[in-house]
């Protein structure tokens, strides 16, 4: 028996991540309040990748077919020696991969995909949300948790789940721990497809990789922009945050590239700059009724493209796992957590391993060059099984 009255539970932000998670319970039924510290409740960002696993979580949100009306299906993924401008590797991502995966590979801007599952929010009575919502403090208790606001307001509720990101104030109340900054810096910016060179105009997300640096660029938006990203190892001591970037600091570090990706480098009239972090992965997220979600709970760099996925993932699964329960928040977090921690932490750590692989030099960038010749494409779909083959029927599977 489900109880009358079920739990309500609070979601700390309103990225991607603390979206879904909000329309996941909701749509089965719990009231949600979302607190987002922004006035403005939105995405920064240019592009993102979507993989099958991902548009499987959407569908189960409900939102699926929206946005595929907005992404962009590609025909292949294509990594490139950025140094000789030798293909290195090439994944088709038509019908072969739609039916081995059921979902297709797609990409999208940022701001698409959160405005697409924040109107389904929006529509959803059983959320409120609130903007300027800036969390000071988290108390926990037995069978309820309060957050505090920095302007003052708290608010109550069975349960909280903190998706506030990669300096979660969450996380910082149940483990207190600190990011890994990693010392990589990625560039965004996005350009008209006027401005990209037609024989640079791929279907495709392509990856230039150099030594200790990577350009990626693929079309957004029916292929009226092209999303253009440049990764490099800083030889300064970061700090994590987003600032606006320097073409003159992209440049100095693209040295020995070949002509043909490096002119890339021109188009952008302005740049946005990520100094990343991640965290090294734990056992647990929470305690009681608290839990983490996205990347408060398994923040990673981006060379898998599965930050945004992962999120989506989690979302589903926690739904679940509260449906599994009967609504026993505590229980239901537990189970989330075991049916999450391990696949989480394997995407950061094969994150970190694509990353060295990307940026390679000397003898290792002949070593990477060869890994993949001569491969069908069924042996690449082999390889990515693991992560792309994710069904939402069968989330909690590993929580066994």
């Amino acid at each position: 028996m489900l109880p009358s009255t079920k739990p309500a539970v609070l979601i700390i932000g309103g990225g991607i991540g603390g979206m879904s998670a909000a329309l996941s319970l909701a749509r089965i039924g719990v009231p949600v309040t979302l607190l987002e510290q922004s006035a403005q409740i939105g995405e920064i960002g240019a592009g993102l990748q979507l993989g099958p696993n991902a548009f499987a979580a959407l569908d189960a949100l409900g939102v699926g077919d929206a946005v595929r009306r907005g992404s962009v299906f590609t025909d292949r993924m294509v990594l490139m020696d950025a140094v000789d401008c030798s293909e290195v590797a090439t994944i088709p991502v038509g019908e072969a991969f739609r039916a081995r995966f059921n979902n297709p590979y797609a990409v999208t801007h940022r701001a698409d995909l959160h405005n697409t599952i924040f109107a389904a929010v929006k529509a959803n009575g059983n959320i409120q949300y609130h903007a300027g919502a800036h969390v000071r403090d988290v108390l926990l208790r037995k069978h309820e948790a309060a957050v505090t606001l920095t302007d003052g307001r708290s608010f109550v509720a069975s349960a909280v789940v903190g998706c506030d990101g990669v300096k979660s104030v969450v996380r910082q109340k149940l483990i207190g721990d600190e990011p890994r900054v990693t010392g990589h810096v990625v560039y965004r910016a996005v350009v008209p497809v006027a401005d990209m060179p037609e024989a640079l105009r791929w279907n495709a997300p392509v990856v230039w990789a150099g030594p200790n640096c990577h350009l990626v660029h693929y079309p957004l938006r029916s292929g009226d922009q092209y999303n253009l990203v440049v990764t490099f190892h800083s030889r300064n001591q970061e700090t994590w945050g987003v600032t606006d970037g320097s073409k003159e600091e992209v440049l100095s570090y693209f040295h020995g590239i070949h002509a043909r990706p490096r002119q890339l480098l021109d188009l952008p009239t302005s740049w946005r700059r990520w100094a990343t972090a991640d965290r090294d992965p734990i056992e647990h997220w929470g305690e009681g009724p608290v839990t983490l979600l996205g990347d408060a709970a398994h923040p990673m760099m981006q060379y898998l493209a599965q930050g945004a996925c992962m999120a989506l993932e989690d979302a589903v699964t926690l739904a679940a796992a509260v449906k599994a329960c009967d609504f026993d928040m505590t229980g239901a977090f537990r189970l989330y957590e075991r049916a999450r921690v391990a696949r989480t932490a394997r995407v950061v750590l094969s994150v970190r391993e694509m990353g060295r692989i990307y940026h390679a030099s000397g003898v290792e960038r002949l070593v990477r060059n060869s890994l993949w010749k001569g491969r069908t494409p069924e042996r690449f779909f082999d390889a990515v099984e693991w992560l792309y083959d994710w069904r939402p029927e069968r989330c909690l599977q590993d929580a066994a």
